[in-house]
């Protein structure tokens, strides 16, 4: 919600009021499924899509669910999302198929899980039933953890069913997690860093194309400059939330050797992403692995 008011107030201004924007609360305007929909029809001009959310629709951008694939550091993934050829291009037409085009992507930072016992090793995960938002790919990384992974609504749904016990646990950056109170119903966090949640700035091919150059130029220029806003602003939340968990429920930090073990049963995931997903054979995958290879010095896994 910070970002679309951020992008209400700066462009309006831009434009002097020739362009204004009303923003919604997420799920204010349906659940995930729906807002997708809703872009695509146009009902939406322009929204912030998750590969949760989106992932069904564009089997391809289920990419950024695969665990441990982009670096620890939250910068150099900011980096990569903002420079890849295989993400702003190859990727980008994926979207472009169904009516779709994606202006930006950007990190919210690094995902968590949070449960009522402490989970630490894979073996814990054993008979854990682990919310999801419903793509193929989530199921298999958590199952690879030997995790029973639970599809489940955030709207409202997630809340109640980690106080009920329907699910044991879920996953989300740090500011989500305290935004959405789920410390008051579950005892530890873990930050394990197994991922960084992706966000995507999309708008609807048609309204985009039917702008004039001058409204387009705005909204250009608008996304762009959030780019940097949105990273200093998800470090600061993250940082001052983090804080407000730790007054509520225990946190615990795995260490190199337990991460390397989650690590390690993550990477047949890939093979499954490119065998069961990907629609390009795993083509843009591929690619991305090379990039992140080449910012980070460090060697293909």
């Amino acid at each position: 919600m910070q970002y679309a008011n951020e992008f209400k107030k700066r462009i309006e201004e831009k434009s002097g009021g020739e362009i204004t924007v009303t923003t919604y609360e997420f799920g204010g305007l349906g659940s995930e499924t729906d807002q997708v929909e809703q872009l695509q029809n146009g009902a939406v001009q322009l929204a912030v899509t998750s590969p949760g959310f989106i992932g069904n629709t564009v089997k391809e951008s289920q990419i950024f669910g695969l665990h441990f694939l982009f670096p620890d550091d939250v910068a150099q993934t900011q980096q990569i999302l903002e420079e890849s050829e295989a993400i702003n291009t190859d990727l980008v037409k994926q979207y472009e198929a169904i009516g779709l085009e994606p202006l930006a992507f950007w990190t919210e930072g690094g995902m968590q899980w949070t449960s009522n016992k402490p989970v630490d090793s894979p073996d814990d995960f054993e008979n854990f039933k682990m919310r999801i938002q419903g793509t193929e790919l989530q199921s298999e990384s958590w199952e690879a953890y030997g995790a029973t992974p639970q599809t489940m609504s955030w709207g409202g749904d997630l809340y109640t069913g980690l106080e009920n016990g329907t699910v044991d646990g879920q996953d989300n950056p740090i500011f989500f997690i305290a935004d959405a109170s789920f410390h008051e119903v579950q005892d530890y966090m873990t930050l394990s860093n197994h991922n960084n949640y992706v966000a995507t700035t999309t708008v609807n091919q048609e309204w985009y194309d039917g702008l004039s150059d001058q409204h387009k130029t705005w909204v250009d220029e608008t996304v762009e400059e959030l780019q940097d806003w949105i990273f200093e602003e998800q470090k600061r939340q993250n940082e001052e939330f983090l804080e407000v968990i730790k007054e509520e429920a225990e946190v615990v930090e795995l260490t190199d050797e337990q991460r390397a073990e989650f690590r390690e049963l993550a990477k047949p995931v890939r093979d499954f992403y490119r065998e069961n997903v990907s629609t390009v054979d795993g083509a843009i995958l591929d690619k991305l692995e090379k990039e992140i290879a080449e910012i980070t010095g460090e060697p293909v896994e």
